[in-house]
């Protein structure tokens, strides 16, 4: 199959890029920059050189490919809002690509997205009515699946190596800044988590092996604590680790006091039962434990 991947050279993308190309898939890579062009290239992909703002572009990269996963995503939280909206267009332009075909389009939402009360999140919730700005993904992707788009979504959880963890990495560079690495109360609300080799595996198998409308989340980890995860942090920079209060949350973690105090426990049982994928990475705090601290990501 012919693929062409979003954010090919991005920090999941990159590691799609070669599980797809040992399967023995053609892959078309978006990427912005010459550099980037030059890493596709030496992969053994075919570059394509656009931006997420320019839909023209995007669309003549799927307009090549006999399916897409979509991946690419505008990283600045700061800034979430609207570059989940964003995602809803260039979402959007794709299927508008795709439609009236039996290509298959990958999206990529959070898991979050499927949380239920007293449950972990689960592939086969979807609530429209959640607060959750990446809804918008979710939102998009419906459209085009009642238009007759065979859409598949995939959820991602924290996804990490030794370098990079998701909304972890940002809690890094806040924990150094502020020489203090804070939980909130009694720090037992859980991220979910998946190693990145894992999750680029489950989006290949998601091309392969998935069902049109189907939600997939990327969770080897269930739930690991923001406590476990705060004292990692503490012990790894060498400054103390305290519970805060909620009222003391927007001050200490700025634009991320909206996940400091969430629950965001995840079940990947469904997907790994229906896919037959298995993770295999080490576990997220395996990682945290093995990461180099003297070097600000």
């Amino acid at each position: 199959m012919r693929v062409f991947l979003t954010g090919a050279t991005g920090f999941i993308g990159s590691r799609i890029v070669p599980e797809l190309l040992q399967a023995g898939h053609e892959v078309i890579g978006m990427t912005r920059s010459e550099e980037g062009a030059q890493r596709l290239t030496a992969q053994g992909a075919t570059p394509h050189r656009a931006t997420l703002e320019d839909l023209d572009s995007i669309r003549r990269g799927a307009e090549q490919a006999d399916g897409v996963i979509h991946c690419g995503f505008d990283h600045d939280f700061s800034n979430f809002v609207a570059n989940c909206e964003k995602d809803r267009r260039v979402i959007g332009a794709l299927g508008s690509l795709l439609n009236g075909s039996d290509r298959p389009l990958l999206i990529t939402s959070g898991t979050g997205l499927g949380s239920a009360p007293g449950k972990p999140a689960d592939e086969d919730v979807y609530d429209t009515t959640h607060a959750n700005p990446r809804k918008a993904s979710e939102e998009a992707g419906q459209a085009l699946l009642d238009a007759g788009v065979d859409v598949r979504v995939v959820r991602l959880p924290q996804v990490h190596d030794t370098v990079q963890q998701g909304l972890i990495t940002p809690l890094v560079a806040i924990t150094r800044e502020k020489g203090l690495s804070a939980y909130v109360g009694e720090g037992k609300n859980r991220f979910p988590a998946a190693h990145v080799t894992d999750v680029a595996r489950l989006y290949r198998l998601a091309l392969e092996k998935g069902e049109k409308g189907a939600r997939y989340n990327a969770v080897a980890e269930e739930g690991v604590s923001v406590r476990t995860v705060a004292e990692i942090l503490g012990k790894g920079l060498n400054v103390p680790v305290k519970s805060i209060t909620p009222e003391e949350v927007p001050a200490h973690f700025g634009w991320m006091a909206m996940f400091a105090g969430m629950d965001l426990w995840a079940s990947g049982a469904k997907t790994q039962a229906r896919l037959d994928w298995h993770p295999t990475g080490p576990g997220l705090i395996e990682d945290l434990e093995r990461m180099d601290y003297s070097v600000a990501h």
